[in-house]
């Protein structure tokens, strides 16, 4: 950036961040989330300049840390010339608004960072309108810590509060308007999605599923030949993707990429997750890909199957992915996760280790969850026999009796819409 000819270069704000371990939790656990939240941090475009961990019983009710942590971190906040404090366990707005005046810095949590990333991520309308809820909802209470500088002035004779109270209850009442339409407007969005959504049903269709940072949407690019962003950072990607499968027999096959997934999700922002993952909701498969390479793997997987289940993504049938298996140090890992999911497919999407098996499985379970019929079109009749290529593959056309039988294979749904199209025309599935 050039500013009057001086060339100037953006420096990341340098950020402290902050866990507690809870009676019951281990430290070991707690390190490893305040690794992650670094992540989030440099995601969000921060340094982080300093790590700090209290164990303790339970929170303080004012502050959640002790009063001899908060003076401590204090101290070091000055060393530092830092002024921005993530802390990794959610805060209530009385907690971060004593935390800021004693610490004379600018305090979140990780609910916070997390909503940073996504409004810097979301590039749909669905997504951004989703985001800047969920935003909004997240500031609604904490707006009395942006007016303390205004609480305490008197307001005029005869007024019941000042200034400041006046400020946050006018910022309250805009706030509030702009929820109700934001959620008008996914009202909207949400009928058209689905309209675009049923101009793709029937056709076969695949989900990437899992932890953020797995290497979904590298094994998407090899999969698809999409070209989509690849960043080795948290939420690279936030709007789903959706390309045809490369190398699958017609008709197609649309494989989705969503968000990844993350622990401690904040559950306002749950909506921002099934918007993108409405897309899973209706696939036919879901490839839960894997980091082989984590030390934390078993956790992160499991993860994943508490948010998929939240959001009500279980009923589909599942394909286990271990990614990232040029990073294994030696043949062990391997053997032993296939000896523990037998059914699992091992990739390298970076190199294009197992790629075509794993193609060759996708393939395959698509071929096992499709059915065979016999249909009857009039000789002519071309809009039924696009009906037919769309939705389905033709194996044979003969002549018959009354016009063309064809037998064509299908998606259970595929089927479906071929039976509906062809009972509003002349057509007819031939039953034996």
């Amino acid at each position: 950036m050039t500013i009057r000819g001086i060339v100037t270069q953006n420096v990341p704000q340098p950020v402290m961040l902050v866990a507690a371990v809870l009676d019951g939790g281990s430290r070991a656990a707690s390190e490893e989330h305040l690794d992650e939240l670094a992540l989030l941090a440099g995601t969000a475009g921060y340094e982080v300049a300093g790590c700090a961990i209290q164990e303790m019983r339970r929170p303080v009710a004012a502050t959640f840390l002790g009063r001899g942590k908060v003076e401590e971190i204090g101290r070091m906040l000055r060393e530092l010339s830092c002024k921005r404090v993530v802390m990794d366990q959610d805060l209530t707005p009385h907690q971060a608004g004593k935390l800021e005046k004693a610490w004379h810095a600018a305090v979140t949590d990780r609910s916070g960072l997390i909503l940073e990333i996504f409004s810097s991520r979301a590039r749909s309308r669905e997504a951004r309108t989703q985001v800047e809820l969920a935003s909004l909802r997240y500031l609604l209470p904490r707006l009395a810590r942006r007016w303390t500088h205004l609480s305490r002035q008197e307001g005029r004779m005869g007024a019941r509060g000042g200034e400041g109270e006046t400020q946050i209850e006018l910022d309250r009442r805009i706030i509030r308007r702009r929820i109700a339409r934001l959620q008008r407007e996914l009202v909207q969005i949400k009928k058209q999605r689905l309209n675009r959504r049923r101009g793709r049903r029937g056709l076969y269709s695949m989900a990437l599923v899992g932890y953020t940072n797995s290497g979904k949407s590298t094994l998407f690019n090899r999969l698809t030949h999409a070209g989509a962003l690849v960043e080795d950072r948290l939420f690279a990607t936030l709007d789903p993707l959706r390309r045809r499968l490369s190398g699958a027999p017609e008709p197609p096959t649309v494989l989705t990429d969503t968000v990844g997934f993350i622990r401690k999700l904040p559950h306002h922002l749950v909506a921002s997750f099934r918007s993108t993952l409405e897309e899973a909701g209706d696939a036919d498969l879901l490839v839960q890909v894997v980091d082989a390479a984590d030390e934390h793997m078993a956790e992160k997987m499991q993860t994943t199957g508490e948010v998929l289940e939240e959001l009500g993504l279980t009923r589909q049938p599942r394909l286990l992915v271990f990614n990232k298996i040029d990073r294994l140090d030696s043949q062990a890992p391997l053997t032993r996760l296939a000896r523990h999911h037998p059914e699992a497919v091992f990739v390298s999407a970076r190199t294009g280790a197992g790629l075509t098996a794993l193609r060759r499985t996708l393939i395959g379970i698509r071929e096992r969850n499709q059915v065979e019929e016999d249909v009857s079109i009039t000789p002519g009749d071309a809009a039924a026999l696009a009906v037919l290529h769309r939705y389905g593959r033709v194996l044979d056309i003969s002549q018959g009796d009354t016009g063309l039988k064809i037998r064509v294979r299908a998606s259970m749904s595929g089927m479906g819409r071929i039976r509906r199209a062809l009972a509003q025309s002349a057509g007819e599935v031939v039953h034996a």
